[in-house]
């Protein structure tokens, strides 16, 4: 199931290719594209596609990507749905690894690579390969036993993945990792890239120690700087690298990522302290972050809160 939003067709051809190489499953794309382009969509994906709607007009809220997954799962005819982002791309394979292990969980996360990999990409991959070591990275896609969101999820959050997988555990499910399962995706355009900075940061909001940890990256880089220790700068962005190819090294992942991406370790860091210290401003004087025209204020419910509306 694809929530998208696009601006144009000219990736249609492409996705009509993609959903014709899936066999055996049944596609839904809620699609929120203006009527041209939904019309442009719904002639090239005829017959590629079980259904192509928009999104059910009484979901509310703030989050699009959300409204288009609940649209998509109150279509679904099976239990078992994997969500994905218009930029992934399963395989036969990894779509039926991906499916299997619902049999014995009720969320899974595989893991994202980008091919190709054009230079924004290699410092992106630094974070993938950090998170990798840090609690696990969030992918463009997920696969979700529909049964374990009868209520569905908050609508109203910028970091819509980790919300869909609190409620899925506060509604009692299990949560999967499948670091090993590499699921092919394209890098964003330069340009789109530039404008994830600042909410990716804002995302941290609902993890308050990493957000706390990022925000003293600056303020410890300012205090080597005063106090004339470079060796200080240097150990820093060794241990960084360092954790970083242990993530590239971990499950295999030298077949999929480049050693420079953990060779940019350092400048994602320092990407990340700057980015977020914008979004803590963001937060504060704004209200919010604004994304896809909303401003939205909550990042992802925590999960003592879920767990106290599902009591």
């Amino acid at each position: 199931m694809l929530p998208i939003r696009a601006s144009d067709a000219r990736h249609a051809g492409e996705l009509r290719e993609y959903f014709l190489s899936l066999r055996e499953v049944d596609i839904i794309v809620v699609d929120a594209s203006a009527r041209d382009v939904f019309a442009a969509h719904e002639a090239e994906w005829r017959g590629a596609v079980a259904l192509h709607v928009p999104p059910e007009p009484l979901i509310r809220g703030s989050n699009g990507k959300a409204r288009g997954v609940l649209s998509g799962l109150k279509l679904a005819r099976h239990d078992r749905v994997v969500i994905a982002d218009d930029d992934v791309r399963y395989s036969e394979a990894t779509l039926a690894r991906v499916i299997e292990a619902l049999d014995c969980a009720d969320v899974v996360r595989p893991q994202n690579y980008f091919a190709p990999v054009p230079w924004h990409a290699l410092l992106d991959t630094a974070r993938t390969l950090i998170n990798r070591v840090t609690g696990g990275d969030w992918p463009g896609t997920l696969a979700v036993r529909r049964s374990k969101l009868p209520d569905g999820y908050n609508p109203n959050v910028l970091f819509e993945n980790l919300e869909l997988v609190r409620t899925v555990r506060a509604n009692g499910g299990r949560e999967v990792r499948l670091d090993d399962c590499y699921v092919e995706r394209r890098p964003p355009t330069t340009a789109h890239y530039w404008s994830q900075r600042i909410r990716q940061a804002y995302d941290e909001f609902a993890r308050p120690s990493r957000l706390l940890a990022q925000l003293a990256i600056l303020p410890l880089l300012f205090l080597c700087i005063a106090f004339r220790r470079p060796d200080a700068i240097a150990l820093g962005s060794l241990i960084a690298m360092l954790m970083a190819e242990v993530g590239r090294r971990a499950h295999g992942g030298r077949r999929y990522f480049s050693v420079l991406s953990s060779l940019c370790a350092p400048l994602w860091l320092l990407e990340r302290g700057c980015c977020s210290w914008a979004a803590l401003y963001a937060r504060a004087c704004r209200g919010g972050m604004w994304y896809a025209g909303s401003l939205i204020r909550e990042a992802a419910s925590m999960p003592s809160k879920l767990a106290q509306q599902g009591t």
